[in-house]
């Protein structure tokens, strides 16, 4: 597994903020995909947070879904909830949104019902945000996400793979080693799944805009840093090329689907208490107060 450089992605990500709507047409397939599974959970949460919420798609889709609870939006680049702040109506009550990492998010223990998160967990150390997220929800909370399989964008690997040895593409785990990282953090019956999806282009070079534009550039803290040069990169785009189907260039993304619980147990639960290092919150996150009934 390559390490990631966390300032690059988190830079990636914010120059990308302005353009990230217009690429992100995946991302929101997903994002409805994930949030129709919402339909198994029968109890109304009172908190909830969307973790790595990007431009806010999800956290809106979740404030309407639940207008009664307190719902929030974390995410490491300011620039995106720049971007989602401004699609908020006059007046109109919605989420709060809050810049933090997602390694140390600024919630103290027990406090959250509902996790959301989109996308997001492959850009992270997947352990350490296991952690806190079994860490802020409440016992029997529940935990939902997605995330890319190893078979995302192959058809990138496979034109570079002619090229080059360079890690041009992300290593992406395995669903099995997403639930074992899930037992470890003590989150309770993980359920997994998983599903292929494929977005097609006219050109390699509409695909890779996409992906600039979304700022999932590569972020391997090894990357081959020098220049890529036209000969190679001709190389490149000649064998991806090869790759289309009906003169279309594939890209395909491996979406796993996970869900877990928060432990009733908390023994033996590791992570941050909201004050670590690694949180950059420029808001206060405060519970809300609960509403008095009769």
């Amino acid at each position: 597994m390559h390490l990631l450089n966390t300032k690059k992605l988190r830079r990636s990500f914010a120059s990308a903020a302005n353009t990230y709507d217009e690429a992100a047409v995946l991302q929101r397939e997903v994002a409805d995909r994930l949030l129709e599974r919402l339909a198994y959970i029968k109890e109304v949460p009172q908190v909830v947070l969307d973790v790595g919420c990007g431009t806010g798609y999800c956290t809106e889709l979740l404030a309407k879904k639940y207008p009664k609870s307190f719902v929030a939006g974390f995410d490491i680049a300011h620039p995106m909830l720049v971007q989602a702040k401004s699609k908020r109506r006059w007046l109109r009550r919605g989420p709060a949104y809050s810049t933090a990492d997602a390694h140390g998010i600024p919630i103290k223990n027990n406090s959250v019902d509902l996790i959301v998160s989109n996308l997001v967990l492959q850009w992270c150390d997947q352990a350490r945000v296991f952690n806190e997220f079994a860490r802020v929800l409440k016992p029997g909370g529940v935990l939902m996400f997605t995330t890319f399989g190893p078979d995302t964008l192959m058809e990138l690997r496979m034109a570079w793979a002619g090229v080059d040895d360079n890690p041009h593409v992300h290593d992406f785990l395995d669903m099995h080693n997403i639930g074992d990282d899930l037992l470890h953090s003590k989150l309770l019956e993980p359920v997994m799944d998983k599903e292929t999806l494929t977005l097609t282009y006219e050109t390699v070079g509409d695909m890779l805009k996409d992906l600039r534009q979304i700022g999932a550039n590569n972020a391997v803290h090894n990357r081959f840093t020098g220049l890529t040069g036209k000969y190679r990169f001709a190389r490149f785009t000649d064998a991806y090329k090869k790759l289309a189907v009906d003169n279309r260039i594939p890209a395909s993304y491996e979406i796993v689907y996970g869900q877990a619980w928060g432990a009733t147990d908390k023994a033996g639960i590791v992570g941050k208490n909201g004050a670590g290092k690694d949180v950059i919150a420029v808001e206060t996150f405060q519970e809300p107060q609960r509403p008095k009934h009769g």
